[in-house]
Parts: C-alpha cells; sequence; structure tokens
C-alpha cells in the first residue's frame, strides 16, 4: 500500500463498524494478505474497568485489523462501490500476555491471512504495545 492508493478510501470503506465500535485509529499497512494498523485505548471502549481495558479487546483488534486487510482486498478486486459484508468471526485461539491494557496506550496489530480458501479465512494476529508481545490471536473468518 502506498499512501496514494489509500488515499481517498477510508476506515469505514474497509470495514462494517460505526460509531464507538470502531477501534483502530490508524492503518500503517495493508495489501491484500495482512494489515498493520495501531488504536489508542481509549475510555470509550467496551470492556473498560478501573484498571484499564480488559485483554478481551485483542480478539476485536485482531478481528477489524484483518477487516482492513480483507476489505482492502475487495475493494483492490471488486471496487470501492462492492457490497461491504462482514464476517463471522471464530476464535481458533487466543493467548493474553498482559491483565490490562492500559487506557491511552497505543496497540499495534498486525493480521496475515495465513490461509485463504474461497470466503473462508484463518488470521494470525500478533499484538504489542510499544516494543512488547501483549497477544497471540488466531481466527477463523467465514463471509456468507
Amino acid at each position: 500500500m502506498t499512501t496514494a492508493e489509500l488515499a481517498g478510501i477510508t476506515i469505514a470503506d474497509l470495514i462494517p463498524h460505526r460509531g464507538r465500535m470502531v477501534l483502530i485509529d490508524d492503518i500503517l499497512e495493508v495489501d491484500c494478505s495482512h494489515a498493520l494498523t495501531a488504536s489508542v485505548m481509549s475510555a470509550s471502549y467496551p470492556l473498560v474497568d478501573g484498571q484499564g481495558i480488559e485483554p478481551l479487546i485483542m480478539i476485536e483488534l485482531a478481528a477489524q485489523t484483518a477487516g482492513v486487510c480483507n476489505g482492502w482486498d475487495r475493494i483492490k478486486t471488486k471496487g470501492i462501490d462492492s457490497e461491504q459484508m462482514g464476517w463471522l468471526v471464530g476464535v481458533k485461539r487466543a493467548h493474553f500476555y498482559i491483565d490490562r491494557i492500559p487506557l491511552g496506550s497505543r496497540v499495534v496489530t498486525r493480521s496475515d491471512n495465513s490461509h485463504s480458501y474461497g470466503n473462508l479465512r484463518e488470521v494470525a494476529s500478533v499484538l504489542h504495545l510499544d516494543d512488547k508481545l501483549i497477544g497471540e490471536v488466531t481466527l477463523q473468518l467465514y463471509q456468507a
């Protein structure tokens, strides 16, 4: 992805989420096989408590980052005006290495399509806080 390629394409063009459920702030890289995103942990996120954000939020960060990649693939192959449908997501595996994610911190998520079979994807994701690995998530995605 170059800045010129992404110009005019918004996060809303890539994923079906709206309002406070959009957890991605920046797209750092994207192509048809992976995406790298950044998210600043906000008090408006779900799963917030007095000590930060529960690590379960990493599953949604991984899923939305996978959505950026697969949304990019849809736009590149079918066009910007193609029908945007969500994916059914199953969690195959999730490992969290932090008890709470601090509010205001920046989490970088990388999601890679490790397997692709038509409308089925397996996605491997890693999440970092600064240079520290805080989570690994494997998702299975299906689009009807």
